[in-house]
């Protein structure tokens, strides 16, 4: 009985069973065809044919890439025994430089990630005015390091995760071998100044630009210890004499000189009156229709007019100032007015002229003379005088009392030297207001580079494996600075560089051995003198540590949008070797044919 029951079952499951197969069947079947139809379609382009773009981990090799080859453009220029790089700029002007800002920004570069990198590098520049090279180099090693781990295929925040642990370590370990100093002691700043600008072109001037430099910021340090170098202080670069000519000025010289031969162009201890408006006729702010009906009219309009500029001057005589600098214009009435009366008259300034002939002066800055008053005139200034260079004349507000605005007026043979002596002064500068804002020193000549790199290897023992993998290769990129300096003095790398690594590891507290960037041995820093400032330092390991992990994190590059002209058609833009190789090909042809004609 029970078979027969069984049985029974069975012929009534199977039709059901037969009818789910068939449909899962046709399910499959449907999906095959819908998954065969969209092969067989056209693919969808969004994306100009004609632009490149790379994701995933080749868009992050590709980073790596353009990393190291703009780092290999300035790692010659490294350390005190640093080459020049001769660079074409888009005018046709030759430079001639290591600076490693301004060769990174007179080359054109067509990678997104190099010219990620130049950007960093600016910011380096602008934030603290030092170590640019030893950004973009540091930051071309991290990438190197780390092309290992993302072609294994380890995620990029993994990697991310380490970098920031192993900034972290390197900072706080730079805080454990600074030294405070005295920003009140003339000898050490000095000392370390030069030691800072002791790797440009003109460095044997660094005694001069040292000194400059620190009295320059000296003299514009706030009693809360600001330095404001944008609007404070102004290098005017004048061709002509020595370089031992320059100097720094108590107080402001512009390009100008006085309207009226009449007029005074040397006063001692002058009041002088700041004006943001003219010396003129104020004319309607809006269109404005005069009738005239009589024959008089017109007379009575100009005599108008001139009363007008008359109360404006007689206003300004008032006040009893010797010298008069207006933001606008000055008419030819105002300055019979001003010349009869003994008042010298400049105009067309620039606000931030006004506001440093103030900042010099004590001046208060008017927007209506007809409400100026004896307490608004500059008194601080010692010496008003008008000299000749060349064929410009220049106004000299000198001898200001306490001014919290200077000029450094700096000489040269030519435009090409003044230039480069512009650029190591601008670094100096920032040197100096690091130290006074920052008092505390870390040992240079890659010294501090590899006692982090010790100590970050001996961290990294203690970590998992997950952060190990890109902990150590972070440490191991520090070693890339003494390394450089090594192989820019032509001395033996590996040689000194382990031993230079051994010493570090067996006595950590020997933390000021470094190599010595004239002759690529190792030496004690201390001893040497040569040190870096720790806000300099930081902020190169904070800059480099960010733009590699900015970098590992982009998976999609897009390139190839090619700018157009006004009929569509895409423009040739020129690398700057382009243009060289165009010159020269020129030049040779032209020789060519002169020779064929002789």
């Amino acid at each position: 009985m029970k078979q027969k029951k069984v049985s029974k079952k069975r012929k009534f499951l199977c039709p059901f069973i037969i009818s789910l197969q068939i449909e899962s069947l046709t399910g499959h079947l449907r999906q095959l065809c819908l998954a065969t139809s969209e092969k067989m379609q056209s693919p969808i382009i969004v994306l100009n044919q004609t632009t490149k773009r790379d994701t995933g981990a080749k868009a992050q090799l590709s980073c790596v890439a353009a990393g190291k080859a703009t780092a290999d453009v300035i790692r010659t220029c490294l350390g005190p025994q640093a080459m020049l790089k001769m660079i074409l700029d888009s005018m046709g002007t030759l430079v001639i430089t290591n600076d490693g800002n301004s060769i990174l920004r007179e080359i054109d570069v067509a990678h997104p990630a190099a010219k990620s990198i130049i950007e960093l590098a600016r910011g380096q520049d602008e934030e603290v005015g030092d170590g640019t090279t030893t950004v973009v180099v540091l930051a071309g090693e991290i990438l190197s390091v780390l092309e290992k781990p993302l072609r294994d295929g380890i995620h990029p925040h993994v990697i991310i995760s380490g970098l920031r642990r192993a900034l972290d370590d390197a900072l706080a370990h730079l805080e454990t071998i600074k030294k405070p100093i005295d920003n009140t002691n003339d000898a050490e700043m000095l000392s370390i100044i030069k030691a800072a600008i002791g790797t440009k072109f003109l460095s044997k001037w660094s005694d001069l630009i040292a000194k400059l430099a620190l009295d320059a910021v000296r003299l514009i340090c706030t009693d809360e210890g600001v330095v404001d170098l944008k609007r404070q202080v102004r290098i005017e670069r004048i061709p002509g004499g020595e370089l031992e000519d320059s100097y720094v000025m108590k107080g402001v010289m512009i390009n100008k000189d006085v309207l009226h031969s009449n007029m005074r162009r040397r006063i001692e201890h002058p009041k002088i009156l700041l004006l943001d408006c003219g010396l003129e006729y104020r004319k309607g702010e809006s269109i404005t229709n005069i009738e005239i009906t009589g024959e008089n009219d017109y007379a009575d309009i100009l005599a108008e007019e001139e009363k007008q500029v008359h109360d404006i001057c007689q206003a300004v005589i008032a006040t009893g100032c010797d010298l008069v600098c207006a933001e606008k214009g000055v008419s030819d009435l105002a300055l019979h007015y001003l010349s009869e009366a003994g008042i010298t008259a400049l105009r067309r300034f620039q606000k931030v002229q006004l506001d440093r002939i103030a900042a010099a002066t004590g001046a208060t800055i008017l927007t209506d003379p007809r409400d100026a008053t004896e307490a608004d005139l500059g008194r601080k200034c010692g010496l008003y005088e008008c000299r000749k260079f060349g064929d410009e004349w220049w106004s000299f507000f000198d001898e200001c009392e306490n001014p919290k605005a200077c000029t450094m007026l700096m000489r040269g043979p030519t435009k090409d030297v003044l230039l480069e002596m512009f650029r190591i002064m601008d670094d100096a500068l920032k040197v100096a207001k690091n130290l006074l804002k920052q008092p505390a020193l870390v040992p240079g000549g890659g010294a501090s580079e590899v006692s982090v790199s010790t100590y970050l290897r001996k961290r990294c023992n203690e970590l998992d494996s997950v952060e190990q993998m890109s902990y150590g290769p972070a440490a191991v990129a520090f070693e890339v600075i003494p390394r450089t300096l090594i192989q820019n003095c032509g001395a033996a790398t590996m040689k000194t560089l382990t031993k230079l690594r051994s010493i570090h590891a067996e006595d950590p507290a020997k933390y000021n051995m470094g190599i010595n960037g004239m002759t690529g041995e190792i030496a004690n820093m201390a001893e040497l003198g040569v040190w870096d400032s720790l806000a300099v330092k930081s902020q190169a390991y904070k800059t480099a540590f960010e733009c590699a992990i900015s970098l590992i994190r982009v998976d999609d590059i897009v390139s190839g949008l090619v700018k157009r002209d006004e009929n569509g058609n895409p423009i040739n833009r020129k690398t700057v070797t382009e243009k060289l190789e165009e010159n020269t090909a020129a030049a040779q042809m032209q020789q060519a044919q002169m020779m064929g004609m002789n």
